[in-house]
Order: structure tokens, then sequence, then C-alpha cells
């Protein structure tokens, strides 16, 4: 299993990690989120860039990066652009997300990037984010269900297939069941099929419990809420916290 190591940070290895995303609509609130973040100690920032009310400005997004990257270095920082079509709050053309993608990559003030498995310029972005070591966490979310274990596991491997340096599914359950299923799924990638990390997730209230039990079904991260989650089902990332070390240690 290949480690995904960013600094004197590993990510693969012990406890998952814990993702928090910054949801500020412009810079101001963004700088004032991340000072109410920094003290939970977040292993990762996610910047949701399509949260920013002047995402469309290709020099506004450069300029709000530099100074996200200021505030938090050295903390990990992840870029990413959900689309509307995987949850995202705004709609831009494939185009855009191409260019937006590959300017912030060579900023050189990110460490990490999401990168939508079905974008149709994956391959493309993945190239030039490898070429600036910028590693990609390719991802893809379900809101409507819970594909079947077989899917999951296919769509992880594509990912891996893809270049993805870490591959991340989302999917909604309807019931606990499809909480087995995608914990199973997750199980089965992890121990036969994966040669690098993944992070996994059930979503909502119904699928907690997978945000939770990543160390003992393989996902390698997991997602806490800052001042907003970012999507159904996110615990506080304080309490995240508390939760994942009293498992540590029992």
């Amino acid at each position: 299993m290949k480690i995904v190591s960013i600094r004197d940070f590993h990510i693969g290895e012990g406890v998952p990690k814990i993702i928090v995303p910054l949801m500020g609509k412009n810079k101001d609130q963004l700088l004032t989120e991340i000072k109410t973040i920094q003290q939970v100690s977040p292993d990762i920032v996610e910047w949701r860039a399509d949260v920013l009310v002047d995402i469309e400005n290709i020099e506004a997004v450069k300029e709000t990066l530099s100074a996200i990257r200021k505030a938090l270095f050295p903390t990990p920082l992840l870029f990413t652009f959900r689309s509307h079509r995987e949850g995202g709050n705004k709609e831009i053309k494939d185009a855009y997300y191409k260019q937006l993608l590959e300017e912030v990559i060579l900023t050189k003030e990110i460490d990490l990037i999401d990168v939508e498995l079905f974008s149709p310029h994956v391959s493309e972005i993945v190239e030039i984010a490898k070429a600036k070591d910028v590693f990609v966490i390719m991802s893809n979310h379900d809101f409507e269900k819970t594909p079947m274990k077989e899917e999951i596991i296919r769509r992880l491997q594509r990912m891996q297939e893809l270049g993805a340096h870490i591959p991340k599914i989302a999917v909604m359950p309807k019931n606990p069941m499809d909480v087995l299923t995608l914990l199973d799924a997750t199980y089965t990638m992890y121990s036969l099929h994966a040669d690098r990390p993944i992070i996994t997730m059930s979503m909502a209230s119904t699928g907690v419990i997978s945000r939770l039990a990543g160390e003992t079904f393989g996902s390698a991260a997991t997602f806490g809420a800052g001042i907003e989650a970012s999507a159904p089902g996110q615990i506080p990332a304080a309490e995240l916290r508390r939760i994942l070390e009293t498992l540590q240690t029992n």
C-alpha cells in the first residue's frame, strides 16, 4: 500500500485523517472561517471553491487561494470545485472546470486537488497535477442511491487506473443495508485491490457510522464539519476527532 506523504504528514497510515471544509463565499469569510477551524487542528483543509461568489474570475480565485494558503500553511490544502451534477453549488461548463483546475495546479499553492471521475477532461487534469507534484483525490458522488458493491469497487478501481493518488467515493443510503454495502465494498477494495489509500463514505444520518469506521474497513480519511458541513452527515470536526481517538485507544 502506497502512502501519500505531504511534508511530515502521511495519508494511509494510522488513524483516518480528518478533512475539514472551508465554505465561505468570499475571501473575508474564508479567512474568518480559517481562524475557527484551526482551533480543532484539522489534518487537511478542503477549500470548496464552488461556494466562492467570484469563482468564474480566475484572478480572484488565485488571489483568494494565495490568502488561504498563507493563513493555513503548513496544513495540507485540498482544492475542490464540486460540480453541480455531483452536488456542488454552481454550474459551470466542462471547459471552464478544466481551465480552473489547471490554473490552480499551476499556482503551486495547493497540495491536493479533487478531480471528478466523470469529468470529460479527467486524464488531462491528472497529467498536469502529477507534473506539478500535486496529489489527486479522484472522486465520485451519488446523492441519489448506493450502487451495488461491484459497481462501487469498479469505480474505485477505475480511479486507480486513471492515476488517482487517492480514489474517493461517497454514496447515499436509503436504509442500513446500503451502509453495509458501502462498508463491504470498502473493505473488499482495501484488502484485495487497492495499492494506495482510498476514501469512502455513506452520507446522511444513516451513513454516519461509515465516517467513523474507516480504520476498521480501510478508508484513509473522513470529513468533519467546520463552521458549515459540505455534505449531509458530517460530524463537527472536534467531536469527530474525540470519537476517532476513543476508537483508537480501545
